[in-house]
């Protein structure tokens, strides 16, 4: 509309105040007609090119905008939330099913899971980009409540059958879901962005509060293990099938961009941007806690009835963890508040030491809930401070390969720390210290890069 209105007000009239040639009645003409003609039809193109380059406007929300943050916020409950509760099928697995296998061998089930969540995340943006965000949606809800139905006909001490459904397969699906309900944000909101973020990151919080109170209870109960699996996953498909028919794209898909090997090579030798990454993939040992608190308490006989409701409770102060911070980072900047709350988060691994009470085990999941759940909801809205095009072209494949480098430390995280606490001796020290040191350095990379883009941003608030 402004494009065919700049055009008539540039054109409509010549230097004699006449009528240009497109409000000229069809008429013979001489060949000067066609030179004007394609005088006109030369800035037109020039119009179009700065359109294109135009910044881009958000709403800030509206209605449809924040039904897509509720989609992606079930889709959050749905995928994160499961791995948020996997202490629970941690200590299940460890003390019931799987007991012939270390606890190391069986957190490659979590981690493996994890991986997929983020590996997928660099293809899937990928076709977000594309205009293909609800077949990544749709897929990845067919594949993983598929997965989550064959986990309940796992046999007990068939390790494979455990780590196909649930590491392989459920992973899978989560990764086609979760980074495009995050992504999709980005169309509706600039300003509140982190805010909106942290509400969709703030699902997988949600779940893991009721995901953990559900699991532990029935399978106390007779339906056991596989019925607890089966309500996991009725529930599931149903808030699925609801993100799906509430979410919507604003923005058209993106042309394909010849320079896109150049803009790829150009995020990959951003050295402040590597670090940050770097840094982002040291603090991943956070999900240790999240893995093995539920049998850190039960091995040093805290209360049974407190122990299965633990990482509740973590959980539903990340709920708070996943939104204060956030809304805190719309105003200071959200590289701040993550750098803060990686080194209150590396401190508070230390505190696990005593949680062998049940003040002690609330004590720590309130406060580790709180400030680890700020490092995970961080890390999208921090790397997108380190975009360089305004149209936000780089934006997708940032987020991407921050995505595909998480993943390779949720992989190898807790199998690590598995490795280290060595059973049947459980040397805890020896676990939380190598996590504590971990988290650390990953806060130390994010102070380094932190003096370099407050230059690049002319500002402090990054």
């Amino acid at each position: 509309m402004h494009e065919h209105d700049d055009v008539h007000s540039q054109f409509g009239t010549s230097s004699t105040g006449s009528k240009s040639p497109l409000h000229r009645s069809s008429s013979p003409k001489d060949d000067s007609e066609k030179v004007d003609v394609l005088q006109v039809q030369a800035p037109n193109r020039d119009v179009e090119a700065k359109t294109s380059n135009a910044p881009l406007e958000f709403p800030e929300g509206g209605l449809q905008g924040w039904l897509t943050v509720l989609g992606g916020t079930l889709i959050s409950f749905c995928t994160f939330g499961v791995v948020q509760s996997f202490g629970v099928y941690q200590d299940y697995y460890t003390r019931v099913a799987l007991t012939e296998h270390t606890p190391s061998e069986i957190s490659w089930i979590g981690s493996v899971q994890v991986f997929f969540l983020f590996a997928i995340g660099l293809p899937a943006g990928r076709l977000f980009d594309a205009g293909y965000f609800h077949h990544c949606i749709i897929a990845g809800s067919i594949i993983y409540t598929f997965s989550i139905f064959m986990l309940s006909l796992v046999q007990p001490h068939h390790y494979y059958q455990n780590f196909l459904s649930q590491g392989v397969g459920m992973g899978i699906g989560m990764g086609l879901l979760f980074l495009p309900s995050l992504t999709i944000t980005s169309h509706y909101f600039r300003r509140k962005r982190s805010l909106a973020m942290g509400i969709v990151v703030s699902g997988s919080s949600l779940g893991g509060c009721l995901y953990p109170v559900l699991l532990n209870n029935v399978i106390e109960r007779a339906p056991g293990f596989a019925w607890a699996v089966r309500a996991v996953a009725f529930m599931d498909l149903g808030l699925l099938v609801v993100a799906n028919l509430i979410m919507r794209t604003r923005l058209p898909p993106k042309k394909k961009q010849e320079n896109g090997g150049s803009l790829t090579k150009e995020v990959l030798t951003d050295v402040p941007y590597m670090i940050f990454s770097l840094g982002t993939f040291l603090v991943r040992p956070i999900y240790m806690c999240f893995f093995y608190l539920q049998l850190y308490t039960n091995l040093h006989h805290v209360d049974a009835r407190f122990t299965k409701y633990v990482i509740t409770v973590m959980n539903a102060a990340s709920v708070f963890g996943r939104t204060v911070p956030n809304f805190l980072a719309d105003i200071y900047g959200p590289l701040n508040v993550m750098i803060i709350s990686s080194l209150l988060s590396a401190g508070l691994i230390f505190a696990l030491f005593g949680a062998t009470t049940v003040g002690g085990a609330i004590a720590f999941a309130i406060c580790y809930g709180f400030f680890s759940g700020g490092v995970v909801s961080l890390a999208t809205p921090a790397a997108s401070r380190f975009v360089t095009h305004s149209d936000l072209s780089d934006v997708g494949i940032r987020i991407g390969i921050l995505s595909f480098c998480l993943a390779f430390a949720v992989l190898t995280g807790n199998p690590i720390a598995g490795a280290v606490l060595s059973v049947p001796q459980y040397r805890w020290h020896q676990t939380l210290i190598f996590a504590a040191v971990v988290v650390f350095a990953g806060a130390v990379c994010h102070i380094l890069v932190w003096t370099h883009l407050s230059r690049r941003k002319g500002t402090k608030l990054v």
